[in-house]
């Protein structure tokens, strides 16, 4: 609530709106799936209907809780009796929501990145739970890497690991299980086939768990033991240098643009930046995608609390790819890398 008041004084608002769900839990606790916050300088409410009465009541403390099925025409009604005059919204919120908020008759202002801002630093208890995510993932990766082996289906793996990770405890995923193998792996973004498994083979795994609503993310790469080329090795070696790389640049004050460059000037200089085409990384807590954004146009500069993605990659057109990624933590000194998995390259 004190980030919410110090927010409005910086947007002069008299009032802000919240629709998105991931900030109403950031900033209230509810878990549910329906509600709107309205916050002012005084009040707090907390609006949504009967279904979620219990539980809000459970889950929200310091919020007035209001039981409307109809949950607009609470905040209107609100807003008339507070008569205020400028509503601060996030610009995330449906078309629909926001034909209703302009026949209030107030001054609207959007905001999105305002809001992002105050869920960047990450609370000890925020980091806690990223921990636990980075364990449910890597506890289930374990009990399923033998499975990486001729003759398994992409699919297959993507699904047992599911399975592994909601068995020891995680929520919902954050994202499909990737398990991408030969040429398959050259997409940065593929998604878990039919395709087996066959010597020679690259094999990339994407995959991450929730715990408690926060998320991990972690990419680890493999190759099938077989007659495998030189240059797979090569482009490894090249992707686990240029992480490393990055990751040393990592320390209060410095640009997420400075860890990007880290990587990519590394992979250009081995002649294969046309082969690395995304960032280098993303901030990672209620979203599996928030700020900072480790990026060649960031200007961000790191503050302690910061926890982001470092996975730079190289993608080669009928080949394969090769993607490392581990989640790190912004400490005062400098960096503490969150995930645990080895990196080695591994032949199975």
């Amino acid at each position: 609530m004190e980030l919410l008041k110090k927010l409005m004084d910086k947007i002069n608002a008299d009032g802000i709106v919240l629709t998105d769900l991931k900030n109403i839990r950031y900033f209230t606790g509810f878990t549910g799936s329906s509600a709107l916050c309205f916050y002012t300088k005084k009040e707090a409410f907390f609006i949504t209907d009967f279904r979620y009465k219990e539980q809000s009541e459970n889950e929200i403390k310091g919020w007035e809780i209001i039981i409307e099925k109809k949950k607009f025409n609470a905040l209107k009604k609100l807003i008339k009796k507070l008569k205020l005059k400028k509503i601060a919204f996030e610009s995330t919120i449906s078309f629909e929501h926001l034909e209703i908020l302009k026949k209030f008759k107030v001054k609207l202002s959007p905001i999105k990145k305002e809001i992002l801002k105050l869920r960047e630093i990450k609370t000890a208890g925020e980091i806690e739970r990223i921990k636990k995510a980075i364990k449910l993932a890597e506890d289930g990766f374990l009990k399923i890497k033998e499975m990486i082996r001729p003759g398994v289906m992409e699919r297959d793996i993507a699904v047992e690991l599911e399975y592994r990770m909601k068995k020891l405890g995680s929520g919902r995923l954050p994202f499909e299980v990737i398990v991408a193998s030969g040429e398959n792996s050259a997409l940065p973004h593929a998604r878990s086939s039919m395709r087996k498994l066959q010597p020679n083979d690259i094999v990339l795994i994407d995959w991450g768990a929730e715990a408690e609503g926060y998320y991990s993310d972690m990419t680890r790469t493999f190759l099938i033991k077989g007659n495998n080329s030189e240059e797979k090795r090569k482009i490894y070696r090249i992707v686990k240098e240029a992480q490393e790389r990055a990751i040393r640049t990592i320390r209060p004050g410095v640009t997420t643009r400075e860890i990007d460059r880290a990587a990519r000037q590394y992979i250009e200089g081995k002649g294969y930046g046309k082969s690395f085409g995304h960032s280098t990384g993303h901030g990672v807590g209620l979203d599996i995608h928030e700020l900072p954004t480790i990026s060649i146009s960031g200007k961000e500069r790191l503050k302690p609390g910061m926890v982001f993605t470092v996975e730079p990659g190289i993608y080669l057109s009928g080949m394969g790819g090769v993607r490392i990624e581990d989640m790190v933590l912004v400490t005062d000194r400098g960096v503490e890398v969150l995930t645990n998995l080895p990196k080695e390259l591994e032949e199975l």
